[in-house]
């Protein structure tokens, strides 16, 4: 008997031992190792079945366990679907992050390949009887469980999780006026497959005479004539037609398979046909797997440059070497913006695949992995697989096979993409390493970055971490050994880094009343555009205005489910909680006095767009943010306007601040520098002078030289001084100086306890017992250990759930897992059953 350990797909913090039946096991010829590991299950759990997945196999020695093991009850797949060599790295995941192991892995995985017992409710009785069960009362899922028989999973665990109706469905179900099914829902992706035809060994035998494949009346004659003499069997004409179709297809396209669209699209009438020469054994009939596309669009193509820089060329042989040892090689490369990362990275992914190793590359969003998909694609064509959000379901499930069966040696994405089933990585690169988008915020709240250095170091290969503006974390760890720093001070080319100016907000008549647009900037766009050249404007806020506020009385609209105002968006005619997806019509009262006069307040892309518009009204103007780029087509389209010149003004969040090369840009106009300085969030500073350094570093990437002019109210601040002239080493050091005291990271390690729920007062209390249970354990332990609160998370109310939080700080990271461990081992009794528990280790983010 084989015993599996198995990881489950649910909030389960340990793994479950399971029998597989001899039935379902396979057995290994003589000589080879053969490991389940790695496989999807379909297994028991209380009165359910979910999914698993296999992380350990054993085989029973003599004798029998003390107690009884349950089965499996099936393989969910033909084949692995993560390697063996996988394990130790989703063990550490899980461990270091405080998250189950299952759910490590389901994450790693593409969406919708988890099995689960599912139940609905269904009508069995008449629809009369079931609704003169509610008298005059009906409520609405009753009438649509007699509209459609059936509820859905959803809809059914809504009403039975619901105190009010559990003990109604209880009763009906007793009475057989209502059954609650159980059963399996299937995953939601699949394998897509198509219909081929091949020639069989007569159909070979009759097409090997023809060197013409021509479809004309000589050579269907001709070929009627040979399968006569051949094959004995005569063919009518439209059968010897399409037999010619397929063999010139095969003969064309010098491959044994040739779908049935092909066929179709060359000789419509061949459907029924082929039915018939399958019958005569003249051909095969087989299902092969397709690979569904992310391409959609036509890429911009990038040419192998044919020289590299001098800093280039030292850098590329210093990582090449590297990749050559087969040994774990951490990098830092810091290259100034324009310096040429990119062909960095490309001519080291070139060294990395000849030596017949794998490459993973990490952008922190969508914007960027288009950016750079382009040129990955123009150098390593079919070698490269795509996974991000601007994905289909479908299409990352099978971007994500083509890796696992090494049909793409390449593969490109956002921080999921760490997880790639890549058998054999020799490269892994971090694009943009400063990036807060490398952090998942919620659930598995891991950090794409730092787990690309443990991936390299369990995986003996090189890692490269690249940006213009290093995290301070970061520069930090090649000062004591940990990174190998690479620096590329100089842009390629002939173009330097564009001059900077700044501009105070704070003095009279420097911007004109109503509009965010300075009349020195209003100028500057001007002179550029009679040059024709092209204009950036970066504003980090979408929408049209940060609020509708009520003039009679001054209240905002806010959100019905959090504690934040909503975003207008003119021309949807809707405002938008951007934190909990909540929308609705922007023609409404005042919910505190009734008024109808509503004044838009603030700035957002959307309005900036609205104002340019009358103010330059010949202007070619465009605007890019996560309203475009939900839509890939769309954001394309623009990023190729963009690159041809037919755009002359672009405007655009931090989506626009990052990797772009727009040859003609020569302006760019940061409209408002200080809107995340406020943030209460020790990182504010560091996120301010990265995302003005980036933007800035659009602007003369090619001879014309570049100008850029920053808007700020806050001119003397360190951060804004050093972005404007460039300065990235003053900028490390004296942010350094200030994470001293009080000691923020690198010095210390950060865990961020949060407690939601719906109800306020079992929030608090919750967080109150937590904060107790952590001081006590810290005391108990002797450890070095900060405790900062409970307190409200300064987003108090996020979609219906309070939420409090505990900062933990302390400068070894093992003291705050023992704390983190014992908490998770004791959260039942300290965390009210209506609320959650958040752990996130390293938090990016406060809010």
């Amino acid at each position: 008997m084989t015993y599996l350990e198995v990881a489950l797909a649910v909030p389960l913090d340990t793994v479950l031992t399971y029998s597989c039946p001899d039935d379902l096991a396979v057995v290994p010829v003589a000589g080879e190792v053969f490991s389940l590991v790695g496989r999807r299950v379909l297994v028991p759990l209380g009165g359910r079945q979910v999914t698993g997945y296999v992380v350990d196999d054993m085989v029973e020695t003599e004798g029998e366990l003390p107690f009884r093991i349950k089965p499996i009850n099936r393989f969910l797949d033909d084949r692995a679907v993560f390697d063996e060599s996988m394990v130790r790295f989703f063990r550490w995941a899980a461990d270091y992050y405080q998250y189950p192991l299952g759910l490590v892995i389901k994450a790693a995985l593409p969406g919708g390949m988890t099995q689960q017992s599912v139940t609905r409710i269904v009508l069995k009785a008449s629809s009369v009887e079931f609704l003169e069960r509610f008298g005059d009362k009906v409520p609405p899922w009753a009438d649509q469980l007699v509209a459609k028989k059936t509820l859905s999973a959803r809809e059914s665990r809504k009403i039975l999780t619901t105190s009010r109706w559990k003990k109604t469905i209880a009763e009906l179900a007793d009475s057989g006026v209502v059954e609650i099914a159980n059963s399996v829902a299937k995953d939601r992706v699949s394998a897509k497959k198509e219909k081929c035809y091949e020639l069989a060994p007569l159909g070979t035998n009759v097409l090997d005479r023809f060197e013409n494949f021509a479809v004309c009346a000589e050579q269907i004659a001709l070929c009627i004539k040979t399968t006569e003499l051949t094959c004995g069997m005569v063919l009518k004409k439209s059968e010897a037609k399409t037999l010619l179709v397929i063999g010139g297809l095969a003969n064309e396209k010098q491959t044994l398979r040739i779908s049935h669209k092909e066929v179709l699209d060359l000789y419509p009438n061949a459907r029924t046909r082929i039915v018939e020469l399958i019958d005569k054994q003249l051909i095969y009939e087989s299902q092969h797997r397709i690979y569904r596309s992310p391409l959609g669009e036509q890429l911009r193509y990038y040419p192998r440059p044919e020289e590299l820089t001098s800093q280039q060329e030292a850098v590329v042989t210093e990582i090449a070497a590297a990749i050559g040892t087969t040994k774990f090689a951490p990098f830092l490369l810091h290259g100034v913006t324009g310096s040429g990362k990119t062909e960095v990275y490309l001519r080291s992914a070139e060294r990395t695949l000849e030596l017949g190793r794998d490459v993973i590359v990490l952008v922190p969003e969508i914007a960027l992995a288009t950016q750079l998909e382009a040129h990955f694609v123009s150098r390593f064509g079919d070698n490269v697989a795509l996974l991000h959000s601007g994905m289909s379901s479908a299409e990352k499930y099978d971007q994500f096979f083509m890796a696992l069966n090494g049909r793409a040696k390449i593969v490109i994405g956002a921080r999921s993409a760490i997880f790639a089933p890549l058998t054999k990585p020799g490269l892994i690169i971090v694009d943009e390493e400063h990036d807060s988008s490398y952090k998942q915020d919620d659930g598995f709240c891991y950090h794409a970055r730092d787990l690309a250095v443990l991936r390299a170091k369990h995986s003996d290969c090189t890692v490269i971490l690249g940006s213009a503006t290093p995290s301070v974390t970061s520069y930090y760890n090649t000062r004591i050994g940990k990174y190998r720093l690479l620096e590329m001070s100089k842009r390629v080319g002939s173009s330097s880094l564009p001059r900077t100016a700044l501009l105070n907000l704070n003095s009279k008549n420097r911007i004109r009343k109503k509009t965010i647009i300075s009349q020195e900037l209003l100028q500057m766009m001007q002179d550029t555009m009679a040059d024709e050249k092209q204009v950036i404007l970066l504003l980090n806020r979408r929408g049209f205005a940060t609020a509708l506020v009520c003039r009679d009385c001054g209240t905002p609209v806010s959100c019905n489910h959090c504690n934040i105002s909503l975003t207008y968006h003119k021309q949807r005619e809707s405002m938008m909680c951007h934190y909990c997806g909540f929308t609705q019509s922007a023609s409404l009262v005042c919910g505190q006095c009734r008024s109808m006069d509503l004044q838009p307040v603030g700035f957002g892309t959307e309005r900036v767009e609205n104002e340019l518009a009358e103010l330059l009204p010949d202007a070619r103007i465009k605007r890019i943010d996560s309203d475009i780029a939900a839509d890939r087509k769309k954001f394309i389209t623009i990023l190729s306007q963009m690159h041809n010149g037919d755009i002359d003004i672009l405007i655009g969040t931090q989506m626009i601040a990052k990797g772009h090369h727009f040859p003609k840009v020569t302006l760019v106009g940061v409209l408002w520098a200080d809107g995340g300085m406020s943030m209460p969030d020790y990182k504010a500073a560091e996120r301010t002078f990265q995302l003005i350094t980036q933007v800035t570093g659009r602007a003369g990437r090619e001879e014309a030289p570049g100008r850029v002019l920053i808007q700020t109210m806050r001119p003397d601040h360190y951060a804004i001084e050093y972005a404007k002239s460039h300065d990235y080493e003053k900028f490390y050091n004296h942010e350094i100086e200030l994470r001293k005291n009080p000691f923020f990271p690198p010095f210390v390690r950060l865990v961020l306890l949060r407690i939601q729920g719906r109800v306020e007062s079992s929030v608090r209390t919750t967080c109150l017992d937590v904060a107790r249970f952590c001081r006590k354990f810290a005391a108990d332990s002797k450890n070095r250990m900060e405790i900062l609160g409970p307190a409200p998370a300064p987003l108090d109310r996020v979609r219906d759930n309070f939420r409090w939080q505990i900062l933990l700080k302390s400068p070894s990271p093992h003291h705050l897992h023992q704390l983190c461990q014992r908490l998770r081992e004791s959260s039942r009794q300290l965390v009210n059953s209506q609320c959650n528990l958040v752990i996130d280790v390293d938090p990016e983010s406060m809010m």
